[in-house]
């Protein structure tokens, strides 16, 4: 089987990454070259710290960077299956499909990394709807073992039943999921940011003070360690999403203060400044 990936953010390596660990020749695909060898870099740099870690040996880790193609025309991505991780925008995932359907025979499964954007949307008005399937990875991708399977109104048990076979083949734990807002762990996780950031609107504790607590309360990373990962934009991003699916639910409201972070362009980590700075 060979793997496509669409997007070549941390997200996206961080799916290339398993496919290539899992012994799939994989392409990655992203129109910009910069985002490309930023994506190979960070692929390279993962592999690195499990050859240093002893996980694996270098021949190993050069067989697995030897499986792995990047590409930016849209038209030489072609698999079995593709999987995209680019914009949380549902006109730019299904003009993405669009193209891809024009290039990938009928039997090549589309699946989304989307987290909130439901499965139905994204298939709505392409060729094959029924190939259409939500593969949700979660940050970092290499290393999270939950994949949430969520078949849209259309789509195929066969092509279900494939892509979570895929999952499993990466080691992953994959579970079924309806095609319902934030599936089901952002619908659950979304409390975490969202009560986070309004003890901070409301000046009941600092931020670091939030995250401190939580992590001494059993959480690995407190909510604005965890946006930083992910991603503030992409957090924000979703949380105004499932705002809107859930008919504005007052529960779901996005943060100013998030807001006011991705207008700055502090989208954490990747940026070097989210709610914390990073240096390197």
């Amino acid at each position: 089987m060979k793997v496509g990936v669409a997007g070549a953010g941390v997200m996206g390596a961080g799916i290339a990454l398993s496919s290539i660990q899992a012994g799939y020749a994989t392409l990655l695909f992203d129109v910009s070259e910069s985002a490309l060898e930023k994506g190979r870099a960070y692929i390279q740099k993962e592999l690195d710290k499990s050859v240093e870690k002893g996980k694996i040996a270098p021949e190993k880790a050069s067989e697995m960077l030897a499986l792995l193609k990047t590409v930016s025309d849209v038209a030489a991505l072609q698999a079995d299956i593709i999987i995209e991780a680019v914009l949380e925008n549902l006109e730019v995932k299904q003009v993405l499909f669009r193209e891809l359907e024009n290039v990938n025979s009928p039997d090549t499964i589309l699946a989304t990394n989307t987290s909130s954007i439901p499965i139905t949307q994204i298939a709505r008005g392409l060729q094959h709807p029924q190939r259409v399937v939500g593969v949700h990875f979660f940050n970092p991708a290499h290393i999270m073992k939950l994949v949430e399977i969520i078949s849209g109104a259309e789509t195929d048990c066969e092509v279900a039943l494939k892509a979570f076979r895929w999952a499993e083949s990466l080691g992953k734990k994959a579970v079924y999921a309806a095609d319902a807002p934030g599936f089901i762990v952002n619908r659950v996780a979304r409390h975490y940011y969202v009560e986070g950031l309004k003890i901070l609107e409301e000046q009941v504790a600092s931020m670091e003070s939030i995250d401190r607590l939580c992590e001494a309360s059993g959480f690995k990373m407190g909510p604005f360690r965890l946006m930083d990962l992910i991603g503030v934009d992409t957090n924000y991003s979703v949380t105004s999403s499932m705002f809107t699916l859930f008919g504005h639910d007052a529960k779901f409201r996005p943060s100013r203060i998030q807001k006011q972070k991705v207008d700055a362009g502090h989208h954490g980590r990747k940026t070097g400044q989210g709610f914390y700075r990073y240096e390197g």
